[in-house]
Parts: C-alpha cells; sequence; structure tokens
C-alpha cells in the first residue's frame, strides 16, 4: 500500500470530486453569510440534517439578480471541490436562484431591470404647488384612506378629493387598478395617489403586474405611488412622478401647509414693506441732492429770478388794468344816466302807440259787431263778400256770439241798384 501524505490525499480527493460532482444543483437555507471585502461571499447551506460550505467569488456574485442573505431559501447551481489546505469540500456557486418568496424577488428585479432599460423610471410631471382636485385610489375600507384624509384636513383644506374604490390585492386587483387609473386619468384632477397600507411581498405583488406599471407610464395626470411603508419598494414606486414613503406622507408632500403659507405671506408682506421703504428713502435721497445741486446751479437763478419778475410784472399790469377801468367807469357814468334817461322816454312813447293800435283794432273785431246783433256768414270757412256770388241750394254757415245755424241757399234777389 502506498503510504501518502495528507497534501496528496486531499488533491486525489479534490480531483475526484470534481471529475464526480462537475455540475449540481441544490437548495437549502443559507447561514452563516459573510461577504468579504474582497468581493467574494462565503456562506454555508444547511437543511434540518446536513451543512454544505459554499463560496461564490466575486465574478459570480456581481451577476446576482438579487441579494443572498441570512436564512433566505435558495437553489445553488456549481461543482464540487476540496479546499485542500484545511481539507473541506465545499460548493463552488456558479449561480444562485431564490426558493419559494426568493421567485417573486428575482421576477421583481428583472421586471425591474427591463422598464429601467425602457426608460420608464424617468417619466417625471411636475406637480401643482396649490392642487385643486385630487384623485385618491384606495381601499375604502382600509385605515389608509382616513389617515390621508386627516393629514388632508390639517394641512390644506381647499383640496377636492376623489375617491376610487380600488381592490389592492388579489385576484382581479391588477385589472381594477388599471382601469381606474385610466379614469382618474380622464377626470381633469391635478393629481392621482396610488395608495394602499403595508403588506408582504404577495400583498403588495399587483402593484408590480406589468399592466399597473403600463398604465401609470402612460399617465397624463401626475401620479404619486404610496405603496406600503417605507422598506417597501415596489414598480409603481419607479414609474411614477413621485414615490412617498407611506399613504399620509404623499398627503404631506402634494399639499402645501396652511401655517407655512400664513408665515410666508407675513415674511413677504414684511420683506415688501422693508423694500418700499428702502426704495422711498432712496428716492427722497436722491431728489433732496438733485434739488440742492439745481439751487446751486446758475441756470435755476436765473429761471428763479425770471420768475419772481414774471409775477411782479403780472401783478404790476393787474393793478393798472383795474385802475384804468375804474377811471372808464367814472368817465361813462354820466352818460349812462343820460342814455337811460332816453330809453325809457322812447319805451313809454312806444307802449303809448301800441296802446292806441290796441284800441283802433279791438273796435274792428268782428267779435264786437256780433254782441251788437251783428251775424256772420261764410260759407266752408270762408267769409261771404257778396251773396250774389252764392249758388242755390248752397250750404252757408250763420255764426252771432250765441250760436251757429247751417242755412242753405233757396232764393237769391239782387237788390236793385240805387243808382239806376
Amino acid at each position: 500500500m502506498q503510504i501518502l501524505s495528507v497534501s496528496a490525499l486531499n488533491l486525489q480527493i479534490k480531483s475526484l470530486l470534481e471529475a464526480t460532482f462537475l455540475q449540481v444543483s441544490v437548495c437549502g437555507e443559507v447561514s452563516n453569510c459573510t461577504y468579504h471585502s474582497s468581493g467574494h461571499l462565503y456562506f454555508t447551506l444547511k437543511d434540518k440534517d446536513s451543512n454544505l460550505k459554499c463560496v461564490m467569488f466575486r465574478g459570480n456574485v456581481s451577476k446576482l439578480k438579487f441579494k443572498i442573505t441570512e436564512g433566505s431559501s435558495v437553489v445553488l447551481f456549481g461543482a464540487i471541490s476540496l479546499y485542500t489546505p484545511r481539507g473541506e469540500y465545499q460548493l463552488n456557486c456558479i449561480s444562485a436562484m431564490p426558493s419559494g418568496i426568493g421567485e417573486l424577488t428575482l421576477a421583481y428585479e428583472q421586471l425591474k431591470e427591463e422598464y429601467e432599460k425602457r426608460g420608464y423610471f424617468k417619466k417625471q410631471q411636475p406637480f401643482p404647488k396649490f392642487p385643486k382636485k385630487v384623485a385618491l385610489l384606495t381601499s375604502k375600507s382600509g385605515a389608509v384612506l382616513h389617515d390621508m384624509l386627516r393629514v388632508a384636513q390639517k394641512r390644506w383644506e381647499l383640496t377636492e378629493f376623489f375617491l376610487l374604490d380600488t381592490l389592492v390585492q388579489g385576484e382581479g386587483a391588477k385589472e381594477e387598478i388599471a382601469r381606474n387609473l385610466k379614469y382618474a386619468d380622464s377626470l381633469g384632477v391635478d393629481c392621482v395617489i396610488l395608495a394602499r397600507g403595508g403588506g408582504s411581498l404577495e400583498d403588495l405583488w399587483a402593484f408590480n403586474e406589468p399592466l399597473v406599471v403600463e398604465a401609470i407610464f402612460h399617465m397624463k395626470t401626475p401620479v404619486i405611488s404610496a405603496i406600503g411603508h417605507e422598506p417597501d419598494v415596489v414598480l409603481s414606486d419607479f414609474v411614477a412622478d413621485l414615490r412617498a414613503p407611506t399613504p399620509s406622507a404623499a398627503i404631506e408632500l402634494l399639499l402645501p401647509d396652511k401655517n407655512e403659507c400664513l408665515m410666508g405671506l407675513d415674511f413677504l408682506q414684511k420683506s415688501l414693506e422693508d423694500k418700499l421703504k428702502r426704495i422711498l428713502e432712496h428716492k427722497t435721497r436722491t431728489f433732496d441732492t438733485l434739488t440742492m445741486l439745481l439751487e446751486k446751479n446758475p441756470f435755476f437763478n436765473k429761471l428763479e429770478n425770471l420768475y419772481y419778475q414774471f409775477h411782479y410784472l403780472s401783478l404790476s399790469l393787474q393793478q393798472k388794468l383795474e385802475s384804468r377801468l375804474k377811471k372808464y367807469e367814472y368817465s361813462l357814468k354820466p352818460f349812462g344816466v343820460h342814455l337811460t334817461q332816453k330809453l325809457e322816454e322812447a319805451f313809454y312813447k312806444n307802449q303809448n302807440y301800441l296802446e292806441t293800435l290796441r284800441s283802433s283794432l279791438e273796435s274792428k273785431n268782428p267779435k264786437n259787431y256780433q254782441r251788437k246783433g251783428y251775424v256772420f256768414a261764410h260759407i266752408q270757412q270762408k267769409p261771404i263778400k257778396n251773396l250774389l256770388d252764392l249758388k242755390f241750394h248752397s250750404n252757408i254757415t250763420l255764426e252771432d256770439s250765441y250760436a251757429q245755424v247751417l242755412a242753405q241757399v233757396i232764393e237769391i234777389h239782387p237788390l236793385e241798384d240805387k243808382d239806376s
């Protein structure tokens, strides 16, 4: 029998193991997980009965879609080898994948990488500073809605909220979320908040579904993703325009604080008053300086002298005009008295003449003849000057001071000429 050294025996065992277990896959729970500063990963894979030392070198660690952590269940792919210095065999891991819940994690990482390459996470629309209308996509039966409305009431009471009761977990959730997102986009609101409380990865999986991611990406209305608690991260957080750590935080990020606004207004008012005061003081100093310079300017002095001369001449001219007017008034006063007397004489003379004419006209007034018993005859409102001008059966009107009589011509007898 050949006597071997320890090293030689370990080398033979190593060669045998590597040739026999060139490609193996094994599942178990990770323990004693250590990331070395060199980038290599050392850990133990165990089940209820056994342990297996494992190593994954830096190049393969960088290719993982997920991070291997203490207690995680994984499926490892690699080859069995022997670490000869210690005589311990180990699994040299080439790749790994999660087991059980880890499959969702892997799917999450794959979806995230795909949408990031497609540019879905670069979409960022601006939010209004003072939103008037906000759509809330969440379950009406959860505490999330109550917490959000309570924060909104405290911060900014002027915003109007529209609740779209939405299934946020389980079968049919992804379809309803996508459908309500599309409907909310048609409401003309300023913002849409997609919210639900915390939960496991399975509970939150609807917000990682491609149907929901696509719906958020094509939204024209800004979207806030407020899913779970601070550690919970889903794909809707990346594709939305803003990610909030909690639903209540989404309200705080979106709505202004009324107390801060009031303080800001007070500050702006004071700043404006101070600025106006400084401007006024500056303009006053500038005016005073210019006035002083102007007063020292010879042209200003000459202009001022001209003003005083003009003022003096104006007063002098006014006094001379008043004196001249008084002089003319005294000169014309006797003529005024004489003229008044002449006008009065002419007035009385004409008044007497008019009275004479009136009396003459009054004496010739036909009405006066009627009072004396005379009757006026006229035909068709025209006086009859000659009875011979009438015709038989002509209708004529006879009038005195008491009545009018309608008559008809029956006979006409010419009078004999007095001269015949």
